[in-house]
């Protein structure tokens, strides 16, 4: 690809993003970021342009990567007035990667058509290492024509993907994905925090639940960390509690009744409002070990 590369939302996984791209020769002309300070500090770093404004990446860019944090920075970056990557946009292709509600995907595929560029949703079910080393998994939707186009950029981003089906259905996939992981990240989380209580050797609960149908991938992430109470930040509480709302709320509007969805939820915010949003997702470990709850409450 000679398309020029454009990124809104350099936290760390659009900034990884746009390295990797930059270390295999793809050219990222602007990154954009509310945080100045981090967008110029990247920009910098890769040779790019970091704009004052959302219209001035559009205008940088033939590609423009979005990854931004949730529903209303969504559309807040897509406003149908004042500054907005919607200005210029006749001929561009947006690929939007931040997880959000899949109604506000297809809302914004729409906005673009209407401006005369296209979308693709590229949802990551991946972290900031596979980020970084262009190993992250991706379910993408939207406009098929421009998946194909920007299909070869994507490859050098993920070690693997899937094409979905049309606007929303990526989201929609991630969402479970999502729900999926944070069900089981609590249930580990209370496995450990049990066997703790009656006195049993972690590291050895750990190994048998490896060997039996209690192993999961979440296992392997999260288990020891949960232990050893190590939860640096690769996917926070803050997005484990958005992400679970997303699913409960795709369940509720389709009648499926989700208690266990609706409990993690529960958790996870519970675990915001203690000030405890930005641990990793293992540290919902803080609400089930009894020894570890007495701090919890306290502040």
């Amino acid at each position: 690809m000679s398309d020029k590369i454009g990124f809104v939302g350099v936290g760390r996984m659009g900034a990884n993003m746009a390295r990797r791209l930059k270390d295999v020769g793809l050219p990222v002309s602007a990154v954009y970021d509310l945080d100045r300070a981090r967008a110029r500090e990247l920009a910098a770093e890769l040779g790019a342009m970091a704009p004052e404004k959302l219209a001035a990446v559009t205008a940088a860019s033939d590609v423009i990567v979005t990854v931004v944090t949730d529903d209303a920075a969504m559309r807040a970056i897509y406003a149908t007035s004042g500054d907005s990557l919607l200005t210029g946009a006749k001929g561009k292709i947006f690929i939007n990667a931040a997880t959000i509600t899949p109604s506000v995907h297809v809302a914004i595929d729409q906005l673009i058509a209407a401006a005369g560029g296209t979308a693709v949703e590229a949802c990551m079910a991946s972290s900031i290492p596979q980020a970084r080393n262009g190993e992250l998994y991706l379910m993408c939707a939207g406009d098929e024509g421009a998946y194909a186009r920007v299909k070869p950029m994507l490859d050098k981003m993920s070690s693997s993907m899937r094409w979905i089906g049309g606007p929303g259905r990526a989201a929609q996939v991630k969402a479970l994905v999502n729900m999926l992981m944070n069900i089981n990240t609590a249930g580990l989380a209370e496995a450990l925090g049990l066997g703790d209580a009656l006195g049993l050797d972690l590291t050895m609960l750990r190994e048998v639940f490896a060997q039996t149908g209690a192993g999961s991938r979440v296992l392997v992430t999260d288990g020891e960390d949960m232990q050893n109470r190590e939860h640096e930040t690769y996917f926070s509480a803050a997005h484990a509690a958005k992400d679970s709302g997303i699913a409960w709320k795709l369940g509720h509007e389709v009648r499926v009744v989700m208690p266990l969805a609706a409990a993690t939820l529960s958790q996870y915010e519970l675990m915001v409002e203690a000030g405890l949003g930005d641990l990793d997702k293992s540290g919902i470990a803080e609400l089930t070990f009894t020894n570890r709850r007495p701090a919890l409450s306290q502040g």
